[in-house]
């Protein structure tokens, strides 16, 4: 098997996920990040290096999830007291959760591509309808639109999130082609990788599919980044932007990273901590570590998210039509009882003893379930750390959320 590089203290099953993925012959080198932990396929901070092949399970469904992240005009002394109003109003203004669509639908240039008519051709179905209807919104589970201010009080906007719907339906595709299916099938998620071969007709369509939906996650940050400074009536003076489930080519090889941060000297990217602790603008020290020029993304999970917020469970409930009379309603959701995290502490805890504001979220993404990010950090040592940021706000989508799409 190929070189494997494991950074921190990484869970046996994710290691031997990505000992799975690294049985391919094409597969030149790997790396787990000290943010690891068990995904599909491939481990979130897994980084696999290919030659001449590449693989869509491993950039995984949410093709192009990423963070933009920019630094503002404002003092945060100036809006500290607002940052309650401020919240709400982005919460307002921007489409959380995972069907969501933009009420102002964007326009961009991307929408010019002639790959979605490839696309549209596979699929059988207006791809670019429905991703113009999403551009701009943010997700549900682990994204966000947080306030962050850094040592010199200056006050920067992050956010994170990728390519949505499109960015689920490209993978699913591509999924099924690989098991040899065509597009529009769908077959059974397994721990063994999809991996297509570059030179081939469906692998060279993943890879322009694959950099569309980059575009399209691209255009979705810009634009609520330009939401949220409108809010706020800033201007930017300093921005990062980096996907972290994507796939490069980098020195004729096919870089794969899931949840894993291209790291590169003299160019800045962001990697986010949990709700509650610091995240950071970093740099490649050009070390050679074995990280493939990678970084973690985050601070990696500990807790799943059932034994987080509880067991889904089914629940009746009373409604009332429009005529007034009740009738029962059936609903699926988590129940506190089976919790290990009580969410309504917790949330008042980290506006009580931190000053932060968080609207939606819940149990399955409080501080708790996180690693400490300082720690992850501390064992990469091709890691330059440019600016710290603390949290002062948080805007995610709310657990009663419904999704009609399968992000």
């Amino acid at each position: 098997m190929s070189k494997l590089t494991i950074f921190g203290d990484i869970e046996e099953s994710a290691i031997a996920q990505i000992e799975n993925v690294m049985k391919d012959e094409r597969v030149v080198a790997g790396a787990l990040c000290a943010d690891a932990h068990l995904g599909y396929s491939l481990p979130i901070g897994g980084v696999v290096a290919y030659r001449n092949a590449i693989s869509p399970s491993g950039v995984g469904f949410d093709i192009a999830c990423g963070n933009k992240c920019v630094r503002m005009n404002i003092d945060v002394r100036d809006v500290r007291e607002l940052v309650p109003d401020l919240m709400k109003e982005i919460q307002r203004t921007i489409s959380f959760g995972l069907g969501r669509s933009n009420p102002d639908p964007v326009d961009h240039d991307l929408f010019d591509s002639t790959v979605w008519d490839e696309l549209d051709t596979e699929s059988g179905q207006p791809l670019k309808q429905k991703a113009r209807a999403q551009l701009g919104t943010v997700g549900s589970g682990n994204h966000y639109v947080d306030l962050l201010y850094d040592d010199d009080s200056r006050l920067w906007i992050a956010n994170h999130f990728g390519s949505r719907g499109f960015g689920h339906t490209v993978a699913s595709g591509f999924l099924a082609i690989a098991a040899g299916k065509n597009f529009t099938d769908r077959v059974k998620e397994t721990e063994d990788p999809a991996v297509l071969d570059i030179g081939t007709t469906a692998g060279d369509l993943y890879v322009e599919a694959m950099r569309l939906a980059g575009e399209y996650a691209y255009a979705g940050r810009d634009y609520v980044i330009e939401q949220v400074l409108g809010i706020l009536g800033a201007s930017s003076d300093f921005e990062v932007h980096n996907h972290h489930n994507f796939a490069w080519e980098e020195g004729g090889l096919w870089m794969v990273r899931k949840g894993a941060t291209p790291l590169y000297p003299l160019t800045p990217a962001f990697i986010g901590g949990s709700m509650g602790d610091i995240s950071v603008i970093v740099q490649g020290t050009g070390k050679d570590i074995g990280a493939l020029g990678s970084a973690p993304h985050g601070a990696g999970r500990v807790m799943s998210r059932t034994k987080a917020a509880g067991k889904f469970r089914k629940f009746t409930e009373m409604r009332k039509r429009e005529d007034g009379t009740e009738y029962e309603f059936k609903v699926r959701r988590r129940d506190p009882a089976t919790a290990a995290i009580d969410w309504r502490v917790v949330k008042s805890e980290l506006y009580s003893e931190k000053g932060i504001t968080v609207l939606g979220s819940g149990a399955d993404e409080a501080p708790g379930v996180y690693k400490d990010l300082s720690k992850v950090l501390s064992y990469h040592s091709n890691i330059e750390i440019l600016h710290t940021l603390y949290p002062i706000g948080v805007v995610m989508a709310g657990e009663d959320i419904q999704d009609p799409y399968r992000d």
